[in-house]
C-alpha cells in the first residue's frame, strides 16, 4: 500500500532573507517528518520531498498559504515508503544551477503548453515545431519524448553554451521540456533573450505530462532525483530506448559502477552486471576498492553521523 507521497515543486518568488526562511522551513519539515532536498535562494524555492501522505498534505497547504508561493504547483506521486534517506535544506545562489543569474522567469519566460495540447503536438509532429529536451545526458539517455532534440550536456549549467548549436531553429516554434518544469523556466527565457521568438515550455514538465496525459509518446523511463532513480511514465505506448552499457541489449535499469573511482551512472541489465560483478568494465572490476555488488547497483552513501538538525541555529532536540 502506498502510504507515502512524493512531492516535486518549485516557485520563482522573491525571498528577502533566504537564511531566515531556510531556518524556519527546515524546522517545519522536520516536525512533519519529511525527507528530501530543498533549495532556497533569493529567487525562490525548489524541492522534492517524501513523507506520509497526510503530512505532505499539511506541508503543501502551509506552503500555499504563504502569499509568496500562493500559485505554486505540486506534482504528487505515491510510494510505499520514503524515497529519500535524509533531509537537506540549503541556501544557494539559484534554485536551479543554470549560471544565468540575470535571467528572471518572473519577468520573461516561455509560454506554457499544457499536457493535453502537448500530446496533440507529439501526435501531429508539425514541421514548424521542434521539441527540445534541456536535461542532461544521463537523463535523456534513459528516456525522452519521441523525436525530441537532445543536447550533449553533463549539467544544466552547460545549456547556455549549447544554444549556439540551435541557431538554425530560430525560425521554428520551440517547445522545451524537463523533469518538473523548473529548468524550462530559465531555458525558455534564455532562448527568448538570444533572439528566439516563438518559445514555449511544457507546463509541469514530464511528471505532470505523465499524470495528465498518460505519458503517451514518452520513450523509455523518466529519471527522477530520489532513491527510485527511474520511474515508469508511459501508460499508452511504452518502449525501452536505452541499452545496457556492458551487453548492448535493451535495458532501462540505471546503476552506478561498483568501482567507486569510476562510479559511472549508466544503464546496466542484471545480465550485464553479472559479467563484471557490478562494474562497467573488466578494468574497473580489478580495482582493489570495488564495492560489494548486492544486485541493486545502488550504493547509498554512509550517513557519516548525519544529524537532521545540523545547520539549525536553534539547537532544537527531537520531541
Amino acid at each position: 500500500m502506498n502510504e507515502y507521497s512524493v512531492l516535486l515543486y518549485y516557485c520563482y518568488s522573491r525571498i528577502e532573507d533566504p537564511e531566515e526562511f531556510r531556518e524556519q522551513h527546515h524546522l517545519r519539515c522536520l516536525e512533519l517528518g519529511l525527507k528530501g532536498r530543498i533549495i532556497i535562494a533569493e529567487e525562490g524555492l525548489n524541492g522534492t520531498v517524501s513523507g506520509l501522505a497526510a503530512d505532505c498534505e499539511t506541508y503543501m497547504q502551509e506552503v500555499k498559504d504563504d502569499p509568496r508561493f500562493s500559485d505554486i504547483e505540486f506534482k504528487v506521486d505515491t510510494a510505499p515508503e520514503h524515497t529519500f534517506e535524509k533531509l537537506h535544506v540549503r541556501v544557494k545562489p539559484e534554485i536551479v544551477h543554470a549560471s544565468l543569474p540575470n535571467i528572471d522567469p518572473r519577468k520573461k519566460t516561455g509560454g506554457y503548453v499544457e499536457p493535453e495540447e502537448f500530446r496533440e503536438i507529439l501526435r501531429a509532429q508539425p514541421e514548424d515545431t521542434v521539441i527540445l529536451d534541456v536535461r542532461s545526458n544521463y537523463e535523456h539517455n534513459i528516456g525522452k519524448f519521441k523525436n525530441a532534440i537532445t543536447l550533449d550536456i553533463e549539467n544544466f549549467r552547460d545549456f547556455p553554451e549549447k544554444v549556439k548549436e540551435l541557431e538554425h531553429l530560430k525560425n521554428k516554434k520551440v517547445i522545451t521540456y524537463c523533469t518538473g518544469g523548473i529548468k524550462c523556466e530559465k531555458a525558455s527565457a534564455y532562448l527568448l533573450d538570444q533572439g528566439f521568438e516563438d518559445v514555449h515550455q511544457l507546463h509541469g514538465g514530464i511528471i505532470k505530462y505523465g499524470i495528465e496525459a498518460e505519458g503517451e509518446d514518452f520513450e523509455g523511463k523518466c529519471y527522477v532525483f530520489d532513491n527510485r532513480i527511474v520511474k515508469d511514465l508511459n501508460q499508452v505506448n511504452p518502449k525501452v530506448i536505452s541499452k545496457c552499457f556492458v551487453t548492448g541489449k535493451p535495458s532501462d535499469r540505471m546503476v552506478n559502477c561498483a568501482n567507486p573511482h569510476c562510479n559511472k551512472h549508466i544503464p546496466m541489465s542484471e545480465e550485464g552486471a553479472e559479467i563484471y560483478n557490478g562494474c562497467c568494465s573488466e578494468e574497473c572490476s580489478k580495482n582493489p576498492e570495488v564495492r560489494p555488488y548486492d544486485g541493486s547497483g545502488y550504493y547509498q552513501k554512509e550517513m557519516n553521523g548525519y544529524n537532521p538538525y545540523k545547520g539549525l541555529k536553534r539547537k532544537t532536540t527531537t520531541a
